[in-house]
């Protein structure tokens, strides 16, 4: 099975005229500061990657049937730090 690289797959959909996943990123906090109306924030780092990181790997074991090992490989971590990650998360 050929491996593909995140960098391909964005080229790829540039060159198709989609939207990359930096993209999205990009738009939603845009989106977000335009809700403060005036409203200070604070942990806006913390709270973006909470956001992207539960989904990230429960797509990812999805992905891998369910296959922690799998998973693992696939985001480039460890299968320790995945465990502790779905701990984390509340993922069974």
């Amino acid at each position: 099975m050929e491996k593909v690289s995140v960098n391909s797959l964005n080229d790829n959909l540039l060159n198709n005229n989609q939207h990359t996943l930096s993209d999205h990123v990009r738009h939603c906090v845009e989106d977000y500061f335009s809700h403060l109306n005036g409203h200070e924030s604070s942990g806006l780092y913390q709270l973006v990657l909470n956001e992207v990181e539960k989904p990230l790997l429960e797509t990812a074991l999805k992905h891998a049937d369910f296959n922690q090992c799998k998973a693992a490989k696939v985001l480039g971590l460890s299968r320790s730090t995945l465990r502790k990650k779905l701990e984390q998360y509340g993922i069974n």
